[in-house]
């Protein structure tokens, strides 16, 4: 039972299940829920940004570009063509899949700032490409989309997406960890630790690496869609090259290489900037500070230092000898 419940596919995910489903209790009105709504969303995000970023070791700077490809293709068929929302989102998140796939190889085979600079110019494509294209898009100015309906009726209501979000935020975590549980994640785990001794084990690592970007991809794209129908309108501002940036932060906070810290860091660098809006002039430069000790602290991310000074307290420590 204790292993159990200390297995982070079992006892983790029931306790992120838990909290989903008591937090509301702490939420006195629709503007919480909204920010955990938003906060889900970029939880399902980072946690396949996670596994490309914390897991295989691949910096990717313009993932907010999946994340408008899904918005925008759900936007663009449901509202010019009359799809149904989930047959957008499917073929959305296909074709995600696909432009992935289609850039990886090229893209995946830079390293280091090269392969920074060249994921940050694809982002910069596709927010160009969202902020020209106004007969489709809006341009600048966005557009609105048609809510999410199931049988019929509307989705309407932060209550109702909050448990859509956070049901959604524990099957991403449940696929993640399986994932990394698996023959792929030990692969891609040889592939962060040395690409060349990953190739002369018999690894290939081009494929892993272009998989995992693949499945990061669509994790966005998805979340994208879902963001969109949610929030009923999008501009390309909405998915630029500072949403990129927020979201490889909020998996470093949390911690690279840990499911749940990819997690954490999303809900707390969502919900911070409300918290400090109380600080008005001052909000950005506190919010700056808080990130700068928690890195200068806790370099390795929330979770896995955290995690660390559990154990050291509470189960590596020696017991005291008597005298």
């Amino acid at each position: 039972m204790i292993a159990w419940l200390a297995n982070p596919r079992t006892g983790g995910l029931l306790v992120l299940a838990a909290i989903i489903a008591v937090l509301p209790l702490a939420l006195p009105n629709n503007f919480y829920f909204d920010v955990a709504v938003r906060a889900g969303l970029n939880a399902i995000v980072c946690v396949g940004l996670n596994l490309l970023i914390g897991y295989a070791g691949q910096i990717s700077l313009g993932h907010a570009g999946f994340l408008g490809l899904g918005a925008y293709a759900s936007a663009v068929l449901t509202a010019h063509y009359g799809w149904n929302p989930y047959a957008a989102m499917g073929v959305g998140a296909i074709a995600v899949g696909v432009l992935a796939f289609a850039v990886g190889r090229p893209i995946l085979r830079l390293r280091g700032h090269y392969l920074a600079m060249a994921t940050l110019g694809l982002g910069i494509i596709i927010s160009i490409a969202a902020n020209t294209e106004d007969d489709y898009t809006g341009g600048p100015d966005g557009m609105t989309v048609p809510p999410l309906t199931v049988f019929g009726t509307e989705l309407y209501g932060e209550r109702i997406w909050y448990w859509i979000v956070g049901a959604l935020v524990v099957v991403s975590v449940w696929l993640a960890l399986n994932l990394v549980a698996s023959p792929v994640g030990r692969a891609l785990r040889s592939v962060h630790g040395s690409e060349v001794a990953a190739e002369v084990s018999g690894v290939d690592t081009a494929r892993y690496k272009v998989l995992v970007f693949v499945i990061s991809a669509v994790f966005a794209s998805v979340a994208g869609s879902l963001g969109a129908h949610y929030g009923g309108f999008i501009t390309p501002v909405d998915v630029g090259f500072i949403k990129s940036i927020e979201l490889v932060t909020m998996v470093v906070l949390g911690g690279m290489a840990s499911t749940y810290g990819a997690v954490v860091g999303a809900a707390i660098l969502t919900a911070l900037p409300q918290v400090l809006t109380w600080l008005q002039d001052y909000e950005h430069l506190a919010f700056g500070l808080i990130l700068m000790l928690v890195m200068i602290f806790m370099p390795r991310g929330l979770i896995p230092s955290l995690g660390s000074a559990f154990r050291h307290l509470f189960i590596d420590r020696p017991e005291t000898q008597s005298t």
